[in-house]
């Protein structure tokens, strides 16, 4: 293993334990295993890259192993979409798994723990069930089918396998401690009785087994070494290893259960179920909304993997829970895309800018570097002409000394190209303005060597050539949500909390040289953001989202 400059974290500390007590190298195993009920979101990326990336730490494999064992909710549109995105983030599996691949192993163990008496089939209801567990101050009451014999047992088990037992009619629950301090280990319920088709299996099996059930013996068919899971899964470890035990022999290699805290992100919603009703309800377009927390929406919003993997190398994991300000996700974003995204230029909320004093018909294509993070970027000609577009915020009339855009009677540098002079503005019948016309200084282009073009001024302003300007859909995203924690108010719904503003839809005007762009190509409309090209783009009608702006406007609205 080679060796990292930076101090190892509680997992990591946990595995070098390991290693010098329990595991060799070549044990080491890890896996990440998704539920294919819904699309993966921010917080499954940072358990990908922790498992992967302990996995490129140790040269281990890492499975990718869908917990599929809940034919209500699960389709192979997620299972599509989930591999898509581990391998988007850039993360290769060793094995695909999928607990349905051990249907047939996990019923066998199921009859034999009937048979050692360590199993038994309840016909009570779910809710009778749940009344007779208890408290956690309180033990619970002992079932009155816990003592059915073995044979009666075998034969009910056997007829909710065939189908021949309807739904809700028996469960299958182990037979542990009903005084158990740790209420899961009340015994627990393994299998339930579901006549609904399985995306891989089809309808094999009318049983299906519980995730407590099916995930630790996954573990253990696999030889998963570490089963790495949030700490609300803490006090189902006990339960794991009951029954990794009674399916192992002693001796054998057993899978070792260790948690670690949830990283919760501000103003987001990462609950699959609530996600879901974010699309049925219409607040979204789709899982892959460039709103949505989902990894295939940050992926179409613009967001680089390389940001995203930043993001959860730079919050670690912890042993607590904490909040971590989207901010820091879109700083991530700003950094990555600061290195790669080509400078162009873009105007929004364009007003015509007019040039006297340039010849009318005249154009010319001035020089403008690409990207100066990048010196291999290059550089690309950008047209002008007589008639450009600039911002509307770009020019007051009248200013005063703080104001360094363009005013009457005070100059500015167009980006790559001359300085020019307010002269006056052309107004419409209701007030607006219309136009702005200006002079420019014809030796003062910029990079012609000229004295003029060394003059200093200081306000610099981006434009596009009204002859040239290619007509774009701009896709202005932002927070879904306009508080922290969307769902942490108990009185009020988190639908309450929907940022109205999350999207404004404008008509932009851009340089030429986007024209050929593709789906994903990502840029930076200078002065303004990171933008890419939205999947909905044609050649007729681009369309660009924003990522992020240059830097965070969000802290200064609160």
């Amino acid at each position: 293993m080679a060796e990292g400059k930076k101090s190892l974290n509680f997992i990591e500390q946990i595995i070098e334990e390991d290693l010098k007590n329990d595991y060799k190298k070549e044990d080491l195993k890890f896996r990440f295993p998704p539920e294919p009920n819904g699309y993966l979101h921010i917080g499954h990326a940072s358990s990908i890259c922790l498992n992967f990336g302990l996995g490129e730490k140790y040269d281990a494999p890492v499975n990718l192993r869908f917990d599929d064992t809940n034919p209500m909710k699960e389709e192979q549109e997620y299972v599509d979409a989930i591999k898509r995105d581990v391998e988007w983030l850039g993360f290769k599996w060793a094995k695909e798994c999928y607990a349905s691949d051990y249907f047939q192993q996990l019923y066998d163990w199921a009859v034999e723990m009937i048979k050692n008496g360590d199993a038994y089939v309840d016909s009570q209801t779910s809710e009778e069930i749940a009344e007779q567990k208890g408290t956690p101050t309180e033990p619970g009451k002992m079932s009155p089918y816990r003592d059915r014999s073995v044979e009666e047992n075998l034969e009910l088990f056997e007829k909710m396998k065939n189908g021949d037992t309807p739904e809700r009619g028996h469960v299958l629950r182990a037979k542990i401690d009903m005084a158990s301090p740790n209420m899961l280990m009340r015994d627990p319920v393994m299998y339930r009785c579901l006549h609904k088709s399985h995306h891989r299996t089809g309808s094999d099996w009318k049983i299906y087994p519980m995730y407590d059930w099916a995930h630790g013996e996954s573990d253990f068919i696999e030889s998963i070494s570490h089963s790495f899971c949030t700490l609300e899964f803490l006090p189902h470890r006990e339960l794991y290893n009951y029954f990794v035990e009674k399916v192992s022999k002693p001796g054998e290699f057993r899978p070792k259960q260790r948690e670690f805290a949830r990283r919760n992100l501000s103003h987001t919603i990462v609950s699959k179920r609530k996600l879901l009703q974010l699309v049925e309800k219409g607040f979204v377009e789709s899982w892959d909304d460039p709103r949505m927390p989902t990894i295939s929406g940050l992926r179409r919003r613009g967001y680089t993997p390389e940001s995203i993997r930043k993001f959860a190398d730079s919050i670690g994991v912890g042993k607590r829970e904490n909040l971590i300000d989207v901010s820091h996700l879109e700083f991530c974003a700003r950094e990555d895309l600061n290195k790669i995204a080509p400078r162009v230029m873009g105007v929004l909320d364009p007003v015509k800018l007019v040039i006297t004093n340039y010849p009318e018909g005249e154009e010319e294509w001035l020089e403008a570097e690409n990207n100066p993070e990048d010196e291999s970027a290059g550089s690309r000609q950008v047209p002008f002409s007589r008639e450009l577009y600039i911002e509307k915020e770009d020019f007051k009339e009248s200013a005063n000394r703080k104001f360094f855009r363009l005013s009457l009677g005070k100059e500015v540098r167009l980006k790559n190209a001359y300085i020019i002079k307010g002269e006056e503005v052309v107004k419409d019948s209701e007030g607006n303005i219309t136009e702005i016309h200006c002079t420019y200084d014809p030796k003062s282009k910029s990079g012609s060597g000229t004295e003029e073009s060394m003059r200093k001024v200081k306000g610099t302003l981006h434009w596009v050539s009204v002859k040239h300007a290619l007509e774009a859909e701009i896709r202005l995203y932002d927070r879904l949500f306009s508080v922290d924690e969307p769902d942490g108010d108990k009185e009020k719904d988190y639908l309450d909390f929907i940022n109205p503003e999350s999207l404004e839809v404008v008509t932009g005007y851009l340089e030429p040289s986007l024209k050929d762009a593709k789906e994903q190509d990502k840029v930076q409309f200078q002065r303004i953001g990171y933008f890419c090209v939205d999947r909905d783009s044609t050649p007729d009608k681009p369309v660009f989202n924003r990522t992020v702006g240059l830097r965070d406007s969000w802290s200064k609205k609160q």
